[in-house]
């Protein structure tokens, strides 16, 4: 634009010149035909002035209609740029929701199966007890036989262990009724229940369970520094308890919620490095994924 209008400048100075130059005083002798001849040329260059006029004219109205084409395809572009990012965050938002009826739903099934394992254990040591009554019926005849022979004393040594086997609660029924209390939102007595799992079969499986219950009752009481010790007890003392995946998962959204943000992304990249197949280790990536984390810390899933 610059360059064009220095040329037409440049043209409009050569016909100022040249009717500047017509307007001389020359000789009558040789005036007629010199001067027809400058006024034809500064015609002709007046004439290209206007031509050249025209032509900036006209490109320079259509480098503003292109000029105000991209405005509009940049606003437009902009506008769909805004809405797709709205899109995003409510599928996002979708997503979070499902995700939560679906932990809820894993964590039911898990305690639907820790049921049916109780049931079973129940019928087993069911069958036991009448195999132990069968052997006791079996062997009567010689336990009868003492009494005769020594007076009231023997009467006394059924009862030795009695008062002892009546103090530990039994296992299955004990762990269940935890259970049930725990659904039913009766989180003091479960909490007991589960402790005297705890006390009195301390090695036994749904011991490891009874500790990821606990930590339950305490994260759905916001108590989360005691929710982070029951886990790290399933962790520690029963790591390949089925109770283990989820017992991690819950610590790093319990460090989460104490603001140790390093820490619980560190206890969710270890479950999905430890347990990549998981329901688990998935809520674990979409949770990372929503805090902008990469879920592993080496590269990207």
């Amino acid at each position: 634009m610059q360059r064009t209008g220095t040329l037409r400048n440049r043209l409009l100075g050569a016909a100022i010149f040249a009717l500047l130059v017509a307007s001389v005083p020359t000789p009558a002798h040789a005036a007629s035909k010199e001067i027809i001849e400058l006024q034809t040329q500064v015609q002709q260059l007046l004439d290209m002035v206007q031509r050249m006029q025209s032509t900036l004219d006209s490109r320079f109205g259509v480098l503003q209609n292109l000029t105000q084409q991209t405005a509009d395809n940049a606003n437009q572009i902009t506008a769909t740029v805004n809405t797709l990012q709205q899109k995003i965050a409510a599928q996002n938002e979708a997503m979070s929701g499902k995700l939560d009826t679906t932990s809820g739903q894993v964590q039911a099934l898990n305690d639907s199966v820790d049921e049916l394992k109780s049931r079973a254990a129940k019928l087993d040591k069911a069958i036991q007890d009448l195999q132990a009554q069968l052997q006791n019926v079996q062997s009567s005849p010689t336990s009868t036989a003492a009494p005769s022979t020594s007076g009231g004393a023997p009467a006394s040594s059924p009862s030795v262990g009695g008062p002892t086997a009546n103090q530990t609660p039994p296992l299955q029924e004990t762990f269940q009724s935890g259970v049930r209390d725990y659904n039913a939102a009766k989180y003091e007595v479960a909490a007991g229940e589960f402790q005297d799992v705890i006390h009195y079969y301390p090695l036994d499986e749904l011991a490891g369970n009874s500790q990821f219950y606990l930590g339950e009752i305490a994260y759905r009481e916001l108590k989360f520094t005691e929710a982070v010790k029951s886990y790290n007890a399933v962790l520690e003392g029963f790591p390949g308890s089925p109770k283990a995946p989820a017992a991690q998962l819950r610590k790093g959204l319990a460090l989460l919620q104490m603001n140790r943000k390093d820490a619980g992304i560190h206890e969710l990249r270890l479950l999905i490095q430890r347990h990549p197949q998981t329901p688990e280790a998935t809520q674990a990536r979409t949770k990372l994924n929503g805090l902008g984390v990469k879920p592993s810390a080496g590269h990207t899933d």
